[in-house]
């Protein structure tokens, strides 16, 4: 069994130039004349929290094409995206399965918490659903969430696994005030979505919090809701 380390830093990159591939991987070549044969890959994914006091709101896993992308770094974010970040909502993403593009779509049982973690299995043929993205939001925060886009899985043969450790983003769709009025989670039991959006409007990198400890007292958020890079760590590993 193979295992390989991968830190998400940039989903732009993912789409312009797969950087998950390995250099030596075997390369594939068709005969556009003869018509393929579909083939089925089975896949566990398993999505863990590492970061201190954010639950992770239910996340949503999707396998998909590469004319499909969850988000774009430096690009607004989707409208199901900005519900998902701003209030822990995946019923949107999940709807995703009606695209042409996205095979299939799994949401978590429930929040995932510090520490915790969950597990999901699926079936696709991987020359038609070869990537996959995941997202979950930072559930004592305004917009922050944990994941990737597009990452190509197709090579992974039978056996091998990979982690990935995913950055946190921050949506761009909501000011980053840390006022208890407009973080959904327990730190602050205020509001979720809103369709009002900052002036940010992209997807970025999260800069992180600023808590009532660190001296903005109208923060909600205390020295543990703090986060650093990675927050959730995803194994991907094809099982057939």
């Amino acid at each position: 069994m193979k295992l390989r380390l991968m830190l998400v830093a940039s989903s732009a990159l993912l789409l312009a130039g797969c950087p998950f591939d390995d250099d030596d991987s075997p390369s594939t070549s068709t005969n556009p004349d003869s018509p393929s044969t579909p083939t089925s890959a089975s896949y566990t994914v398993t999505v863990k929290n590492l970061t201190a006091a954010q639950p992770v709101s239910p996340v949503a896993v999707l396998a998909h094409n590469d004319n499909f992308a969850l988000f774009t770094t430096g690009e607004a974010a989707s409208v199901p995206l900005e519900v998902m970040a701003e209030g822990g909502d995946n019923a949107d993403l999940l709807a995703f399965s009606s695209d042409d593009n996205v095979t299939l779509t799994m949401g978590g049982t429930g929040p995932i918490p510090p520490g915790g973690q969950e597990s999901f299995t699926f079936t696709v043929d991987p020359s038609s659903a070869g990537y996959l993205s995941v997202a979950g939001m930072l559930v004592n925060t305004n917009d922050a969430f944990a994941g990737f886009s597009a990452m190509d899985i197709s090579a992974l043969e039978a056996g091998d696994k990979e982690r990935v450790n995913a950055v946190i983003w921050d949506a761009g769709t909501e000011v980053n005030d840390e006022l208890a009025a407009n973080i959904p989670g327990p730190a602050g039991g205020g509001e979720g979505f809103n369709a009002a959006r900052g002036s940010d409007d992209q997807v970025t990198v999260h800069p992180g919090v600023i808590s009532s400890d660190d001296g903005l007292t109208t923060s909600a958020l205390l020295t543990q809701h703090r986060f650093l890079n990675p927050g959730i760590s995803v194994t991907i590993e094809r099982t057939e």
